[in-house]
């Protein structure tokens, strides 16, 4: 690639070219992009705003940064062979593997090195979220092994490269699925033999090269096309990093306000959330919740003209407003401080929302019910010290699903995992609970305590 770009690239299919020059030129982006948009929304919104450029300079595809733009690289022989050998489907895995190298900032963060090493170890980390039947065959999957080289390959390499071939296949195979790149990363660091294969290889399937034409396979694995690579200035890689991170966080909401996410898992949704947590303050996380759960009604105004029939009948005006069920989590570590945190946040949504508390442990305690309206807030209290049962509130909640438009539940997330509720529910975690809480793809909001100011 030319100087001044960074960026990650992909081999998710290390075979030669089976399509023909012909078929490439036939080969069309443009509608695989259409059907990402209605299969996979998420993807879809992230990917709109970057440049895609097609180009033979790279061998497969990949996104990069250049003087701080974003743009997807992609071949179109590349792209014509795996549709040609595996379908639609993998043009779509290829646009999503490329998707998640800008949202998990393998493109712009800082380099890690043997780069080669960290290549493959991000390639595995994303490979493990994608459906497997997106994936073109050759790719890099933990958990699984190469394809066997047959006898007409091996009698093109010298016992050298088979063994390095052999050895990386069982290495890959031995990995479990669903790690970070960092704890891939140094799995393959900790592995000498594996390190130094990948290191002395050249760029596997190159003519001319081990591993190029005539010379049997060379090691599976991402291609390094980051020439360039740390040349971007900061004031780029900060650029890039905004355009990105605002795509992401805009893509989420989307999805979340629609409850749209396509194939993303329940896992990946939630690391997603956590890194939009990082740069949304957790209330703004809670009036987004309240504000997705408000409902519409609709009522006669004379002061507004009926479209339909200005001057006759009167016109019509809508308001906005929702009801929220809030379960406060009785345990003692709950404390009063977090509690007034959370009565703080409320208390200024109150003025167009309605909210009704209830105490739990291991039911609810109906006689704590309080109703906030017009802005008015009752101090907090405690009625209850027993352990916590989340299939108390949610019970209680699928009971008053027609009177409530959501429910939030305040707790310190140390409890088995609930039944499903039949209400829209997020869960507020305190400060010192477990920041590992999930449950599904619901809402998990983490406290944080307000900085204390220096004396």
């Amino acid at each position: 690639m030319a100087a001044k770009t960074e960026g990650t690239s992909t081999d998710l299919g290390n075979s030669r070219y089976s399509a023909t020059e012909a078929e490439a030129a036939k080969f069309d982006l443009e509608p695989h992009l259409v059907r990402l948009m209605w299969d996979e929304p998420f993807y879809s919104k992230v990917l709109r705003g970057i440049s895609k450029i097609k180009t033979n300079d790279i061998p497969t595809a990949g996104v990069s940064v250049r003087d701080g733009k974003v743009q997807f690289y992609w071949n179109p022989r590349f792209c014509a062979s795996i549709i040609k050998d595996g379908g639609a489907d993998k043009v779509k895995g290829l646009s999503i593997h490329e998707c998640l190298h800008l949202v998990f900032d393998h493109c712009v963060g800082r380099k890690k090195d043997p780069h080669i090493i960290w290549n493959y170890a991000t390639d595995c980390a994303i490979n493990s979220l994608i459906p497997r039947t997106y994936l073109p065959d050759g790719g890099i999957v933990p958990g699984e092994a190469f394809t066997p080289l047959t006898e007409e390959q091996m009698a093109k390499m010298d016992a050298k490269r088979i063994a390095s071939y052999e050895r990386l296949s069982a290495f890959i195979e031995s990995l479990p699925l669903g790690l970070a790149s960092e704890e891939y990363f140094a799995l393959f660091m900790r592995e000498k033999d594996i390190v130094e294969d990948l290191e002395g290889q050249q760029q596997p399937g190159q003519p001319g090269e081990p591993g190029g034409e005539g010379e049997g396979p060379g090691l599976p694995g991402p291609l390094d096309d980051h020439d360039g690579w740390g040349e971007l200035s900061e004031e780029d890689r900060e650029l890039a990093k905004g355009k990105i991170k605002q795509a992401i966080k805009e893509a989420a909401m989307d999805c979340d306000s629609k409850g749209q996410w396509g194939s993303v898992g329940a896992e990946t949704r939630q690391m997603i959330r956590e890194m939009i947590c990082k740069d949304i303050p957790w209330k703004s996380l809670v009036k987004q919740f309240v504000g997705m759960s408000r409902r519409a009604e609709r009522s006669t105004s004379r002061m507004r003209l009926n479209k339909k029939y200005p001057g006759i009948h009167s016109g019509f005006k809508r308001g906005y407003t929702a009801n929220i069920a809030v379960y406060i989590d009785q345990s003692g570590s709950v404390s009063n401080g977090e509690l007034e945190l959370l009565f703080g946040c409320l208390r200024d949504l109150a003025k167009r929302t309605e909210f009704t508390t209830f105490h739990f442990d291991t039911d609810v305690d109906a006689d704590s019910k309080t109703v906030w309206k017009g802005g008015r807030t009752p101090p907090t209290h405690r009625t209850r010290c027993g352990g916590t049962d989340f299939d108390a509130p949610t019970t209680h909640a699928n009971k008053n699903k027609s009177t409530y438009d959501g429910c939030l539940i305040l707790t310190d997330g140390y409890a088995p995992q609930p039944k499903p509720c039949r209400l829209k529910r997020a869960w507020i975690i305190t400060t010192e609970g477990d920041q590992n809480f999930k449950c599904g793809s619901e809402t998990v909001i983490k406290m944080k305590a307000p900085a204390q100011k220096a004396a």
